[in-house]
């Protein structure tokens, strides 16, 4: 079973950046995509960034295009996303997932992946 643990969410002012990390119970590696998604309240979970672990190709919401970026360190068999500028639009749950395909053009879209970390929040005043 994989195991997908976030931490590094935090109330922060508008401008201000925060890094999220998320580890995985397994190398990285292993999967063909993973993925930072965020939840507001009220509305749909979309995708924010997401990252072919092998190959390192990333993907960008417009909305955080230029703000947020989403790397990787293989040893640590964790995932990052630091977030730069942000702003009260930002404010949501953020939640790590993974997926064993390779990702195609549903690489930020939720529905296509298997497996989610519990969520850390992060709310930008």
């Amino acid at each position: 079973q994989v195991q997908l643990v976030e931490s590094g969410g935090d109330s922060v002012q508008a401008g201000g950046s925060l890094r999220l990390s998320c580890a995985a119970s397994r190398t990285i590696n292993s999967f063909g995509c993973m993925g930072w998604f965020r939840q507001a309240p009220g509305k749909e979970r979309e995708g924010v960034a997401s990252i072919h672990p092998g190959g390192g190709n990333t993907y960008y919401a417009d909305s955080v295009k230029d703000r947020f970026t989403i790397s990787q360190d293989n040893a640590k068999n964790t995932l990052y996303l630091q977030m730069n500028d942000l702003k009260p639009e930002d404010t949501a749950m953020y939640y790590c997932a993974a997926e064993p395909r390779y990702g195609g053009y549903w690489i930020l879209i939720d529905v296509h992946y298997n497996y989610w970390g519990q969520g850390t929040q992060v709310t930008v005043s």
